[in-house]
């Protein structure tokens, strides 16, 4: 079965940053696309950015620069970190395995 636990998020300022982790079990995560989502309220999930099993990386546009993806393969682990956030970036953030997600993170970013 497959579980993804995301951790990390929080209420911070305009500026300031956070790390989120995602512990993934039930699959094999060394050779998996791991995945950040969000969903901002009243929106959609969209999707965020992608690491795959090479450590190859992709981000939505309006992240690319802030935010950096990672993984742990020792640790089943999947990291986003995320710098200079905007009130934006206020949303649920899910760790996606294809269409698994995990129960999400709050951010909030807010002065």
């Amino acid at each position: 079965e497959v579980q993804l636990v995301e951790s990390g998020g929080g209420l911070v300022q305009p500026g300031e940053s956070l790390r989120l982790s995602c512990a993934a079990s039930g699959f094999p995560f060394s050779s998996s696309v791991m995945t950040w989502a969000r969903q901002a309220p009243g929106k959609e999930l969209a999707w965020v950015s992608n690491i795959d099993y090479d450590g190859t990386t992709d981000y939505l546009h309006s992240v690319k620069g802030r935010f950096t993806i990672s993984r742990d393969n020792a640790k089943n682990t999947v990291y986003l970190q995320m710098n200079n956030l905007k009130p934006e970036d206020t949303a649920i953030y899910y760790c996606m395995k294809g269409a698994h997600k995990g129960q999400g993170t709050q951010v909030t970013v807010s002065s």
